[in-house]
Parts: C-alpha cells; structure tokens; sequence
C-alpha cells in the first residue's frame, strides 16, 4: 500500500503502470518480495499517495522459495529474494545433500533456459547478476557444485549494502548518536521543508514527509532505536525545551505541530545542509507540478456598472459595457471625485456630493420624505460604489476559465446517517469551482478506499457526489489542499453530531 511507502527525498520516482518492483525493509538491502506496480506515477499523485500500490508477484518463503529447497537455487535471478547470511551454514547443508544436487544440476541447468524469461520479468536492477551468472556449471563435480554456490554467495555484490566497517550502519550508532541525529534532522526540516503557512502538521506527517527525508544516505533512522522511544515523547521533549509547539490532538489522538520557535537558540545556531536534487528525477518532480498546476485555482469577484453608476463611468471615460474588479470600480469613482474637485477644502478626509454622485449613490436606496446626504467619508466612498454595481464572478482553473453572473456559491458538505448507523458525505456545487464530479468520486474513491457515486440533483443543475463514511473533515481539507478552494467557499454540515 502507498501510505507504507518511504518516498525518497528527492520525490517519488517515474513509473509506469505494470512496471516490476522489488519491496524492502529499512536496514536491509535484499528484496524481500517483487511485484508489479498497479498504477502509474502520475496516478499515484493524483490519487494523494494511497490505495495499493503493487501487486505482489513473488515473496520470501512462499511456494517458489520453498522448492528451491532452501540450499541450491537453478537461476542466480532467485538470489532477488533469497538470502544466505552465513556462506559457511550454506556449504555444511549443501554437502549433507551433495548426491541430490550434483544429480539434478543438469536437468536443472536445461530448466534455467526456460526460466530466464520469468526472472527478467521480476528484475528490479537492484543485484548485478554478472558476478552470480557462473553459480554453477553442469560439469563441476560434488565437492565443486557446493563451493561454487559458496563462492558465488560470497561474490554478490548489493549495491545498498552498507560495509560492516562503515560508521554510518545504523547498527554502529548508539542511543546518545540517533538522539544527535535526530535533532540534526529536526532542524535541517525546520530550515528547509516545514514552511509557517501550513502549520498546524501532524506528528506522523511532520515525521515521514520532513525528519526521514533529511536523514543522511544510508542512514535508517529509527525512533525506537533512539532514548524517547516514541515520537510523541521525542516531540514534546523538544516542545519542553521551547524550540517548537506541540499540542495533542485528542480526536485523532496525535500530537501535532502548531508553531516553531525560528529565534530559539538551537535553530539559529543550525546551519542547513544543501542538498542537490538528481537530475533523472525531475521529470517525477515536473509531472507532480503540473498536476498542482492544472488544479491551481483563482477566484475573482467582479462587478459590471449599473444604470445607477453608468453617468460616473461615462464622466471618467471608462466603458460601462465592461467588468471591473472593486479597486478598479474603486479608483474610477475617486476619478470623478478629482475631476469635479469634490474633496471639502477644510477637511481633506470627506467628499461632497455633487447631484450626479449623489443620485449614483442613494437614488432608490433612501425612503420618500428622508434627505440625501451631501457628504461622504472617502473610506465609505469606494464601498458604497460597489454595492450599487451588479456582482461578477470569474473562475479560473489551469486554461479553463468561466465568468458567471451574481456571487459564487459556495460547496455544500453534508454528512448524515442512514440505514444501520452508516455515515455517508454529501458534496455538491463542485461545478461552481470547475471540479468534475465523475472524476472527483474516482479520485476521492481510491483517498478513502470507499464506495462513490454520483446523480444529478433534483430540480437543479449540477451533480451531487456520495461518499461512504463520516469523512466531512477530511474531504474539505482534500478541497483546500488539492483543489485550492478556499475556505470561506467551503459550507460544512455535520448532522451525526449532536
């Protein structure tokens, strides 16, 4: 599954749909399953990082591992999946059998050529199979099958195994160093990744997507390992020692991030590492900004001149049959004012009102038998310009961009219960902000890995997307975060709570 993927610091990788991967564990460079991808990167993306991500094809001891008998392996493609950790163990085994195996190497041998076609499907470029290829020949001798298979264990060469004398092996490091590094790393995501706008962030978040990615290469970094033992303890030390604010969350029961202290001691005294980006991972990271981009999101209000305000356009020479935004439709009225010289001479903060501004202003807004005002304050003025001019608004996503009359309707989230006690979330309006419902139910189907649909409102226009599941927060906050809807456009109902 996605969400138990460790993204690599420079982004998630290229990928197509159907690709073979190999699957590891942190701290140890062999395989120990292979399958193929379900989705390709670009998917992957839109669909925010979860649903499942491979097939899996092949894993250490299932079926095809366990007839390989555990000590001669035909093709030195099994050696993906399979790991001898003790040569010596190997050769006492392989003599205790050496009849059976020098028996079946060449019938063996005749199989790998129809096999090689298998194990190349499964190869995932991470054991250089040139140093295995001479495992085993047909025409070596008892003694000789069994020390070709030792000898080649010992020439495998892993390229993401770390040496034994190397002071970076995670099991080198004592509980006082993974404390060090872990500050290290903390501070090196404060500088570099975690920004102050999207604060508040969740421990788990603030862990995967900002600590792990800054730990040095070949580095597992293992909270366990270290003397907080848990992330929780490990945040709220640092929030005791006043270089950040945590707070737990006792609905979602994690601690998360509310504020960093950029003036502490320790973050002013850091200096981030840089750290270069490789090129052949760019075109993951140009993919990713280009779906951002095509779901960027602008909202314009703008306003079209009334026959209440056409006299003040026409006076300025602006064109009453365009739309104006409301610090144009602003700057426009303070022309006229200029123009007719009607600031109070012996108050520079109040404007008298001339019959053509006046009748622009009040003409129809004040009862029979009331006297219009002669003067107005220039903070009113522009406002009250506005709010006699007809709303516009202009919705604009990637090259997509719509103009519709009167105020923006906001979108409608609704989550109530039906038969059996079950939550369901209701969204509509989608249309408003050019967000296709068919493709949103898909989407929002693989997020929460929940049942969708989609039918058109009675009696409006538009389409209402059914969601399963009490997840009314975490769908607004996909709305905000993916979409760039903003909040205030953003209505939420929850009828399950009382």
């Amino acid at each position: 599954m996605f969400p138990g993927i460790t993204v690599p610091p420079e982004g998630l990788p290229s990928f197509r749909a159907g690709e073979p991967w190999a699957v590891k564990v942190p701290g140890n460079p062999a395989p120990i399953a292979v399958g193929s991808t379900t989705m390709s990167s670009d998917e992957a993306l839109k669909a925010g990082l979860r649903g499942k991500a491979l097939r899996i094809t092949h894993y250490y001891r299932d079926l095809l591992w366990e007839s390989a008998e555990g000590c001669y392996v035909p093709n030195a493609g099994f050696f993906e999946d399979v790991v001898f950790e003790d040569p010596s163990s190997l050769q006492a085994s392989c003599d205790s059998d050496s009849t059976d195996v020098t028996g079946e190497t060449s019938t063996d041998h005749q199989n790998n050529q129809k096999s090689d076609g298998v194990v190349e499907s499964l190869d995932v470029n991470e054991l250089q199979h040139d140093s295995a290829s001479g495992l085993m020949s047909p025409d070596d001798g008892e003694n000789g099958a069994a020390t070709g298979v030792t000898e080649s264990m010992a020439d495998l060469k892993l390229p993401d195994t770390a040496s034994g004398n190397d002071p970076n092996d995670q099991q080198t490091l004592s509980t006082a160093d993974i404390d060090s590094l872990l500050d290290k790393c903390l501070l090196q995501a404060l500088h570099t990744t975690v920004k102050d706008k999207d604060l508040p962030l969740p421990g788990s978040t603030l862990w995967s997507n900002h600590v792990l990615p800054c730990r040095p290469s070949g580095i597992t970094l293992d909270i366990k390992k270290s003397s907080y033992k848990k992330l929780s303890k490990w945040l709220q030390a640092k929030s005791t020692s006043g270089l950040i604010s945590v707070k737990e969350d006792k609905h979602k029961k994690e601690v998360m991030l509310f504020s960093v202290n950029r003036n502490h001691a320790d973050y002013s005294s850091f200096k981030p590492e840089k750290r270069r980006v490789e090129k052949s991972e760019q075109p993951s990271v140009q993919s990713a900004n280009e779906v951002r981009t095509s779901k960027t999101l602008e909202v314009a209000e703008i306003y079209k001149p009334s026959v209440h305000v056409n006299a003040i356009f026409s006076a300025v020479g602006a064109d009453p049959g365009k739309l104006f935004s409301a610090s144009e439709a602003t700057d426009i009225v303070f022309t006229y004012v200029e123009k007719e010289n009607l600031v109070k001479p012996t108050n520079k903060s109040i404007v008298i009102l001339d019959a053509l501004l006046c009748d622009s202003l009040y003409k129809g807004a004040i009862k029979k038998g009331t006297t219009y005002p002669t003067e107005i304050h220039k903070k009113d003025l522009g406002s009250s310009f506005v709010s006699r001019m007809q709303p516009h608004h202009v919705v604009t996503r990637g090259n997509e961009s719509v103009v519709r009359k009167g105020a923006l309707k906001t979108i409608q989230l609704l989550t109530e219960r039906r038969q059996g006690n079950k939550k369901v979330t209701k969204l509509s309006g989608m249309e408003s902000f050019l967000i296709d419902a068919e493709a949103l139910a898909s989407e929002l189907q693989k997020k929460f890995a929940c049942s969708t649909s989609v039918a058109e409102l009675p009696g409006k226009k538009g389409h209402e997307v059914l969601v399963q599941g009490g997840v009314i927060d975490d769908l607004a906050r996909h709305l905000i975060e993916q979409y760039g809807v903003p909040k205030r456009y953003i209505e939420v109902l929850d009828k399950t709570k009382k």
